[in-house]
């Protein structure tokens, strides 16, 4: 499959900046003409992604949050998230509804459940001290 955009960028492990990664990757894959809800899909994914960085990954203390993304010629979208914070132990048990590791913030425990309900895939890949990098798939438009 050929591959024909991409781009990286870099940031803080701020609150804030969850909106700047939400913009980006939405105006990264705009030339692709996606719906309203596949944009909107797509861009609440990022966001429960990368606030699982900051909340999750680095508990609050100064970190970089990654994002790579690439667009395929079949309008298929892949954006990685990653953080190098302090890892999950058990991926599988951090993937079930309702599971938190922050439960005086009140957290839900549905990230990964609202990625895999708004994107096509979901892989996430984790090191405890290392980090864990969160892949999400998206078709944008019909597989031309």
């Amino acid at each position: 499959m050929k591959i024909l955009n991409e781009m990286k960028l870099s940031f803080p492990s701020k609150s804030c900046n969850e909106a700047f990664a939400r913009s980006a990757v939405s105006a990264f894959i705009m030339h692709l003409d996606p719906t309203v809800n596949e944009l909107s899909d797509l861009k609440t994914a990022v966001s429960e992604a990368v606030t699982n960085c900051i909340v999750h990954g680095y508990r609050r203390q100064s970190g970089t949050v990654y994002i790579s993304g690439r667009i395929a010629e079949n309008g298929r979208v892949t954006v990685k998230i990653r953080d190098k914070g302090c890892g999950i132990a058990d991926v599988a048990q951090a993937m079930q509804p309702l599971f938190t590791t922050a439960p005086e913030e009140e957290r839900a425990g549905l990230g990964f459940a609202v990625m895999q309900s708004f994107c096509d895939k979901v892989r996430v890949r984790s090191a405890v001290g290392k980090g864990t990098t969160v892949t999400l798939e998206k078709q944008i438009g019909g597989d031309d």
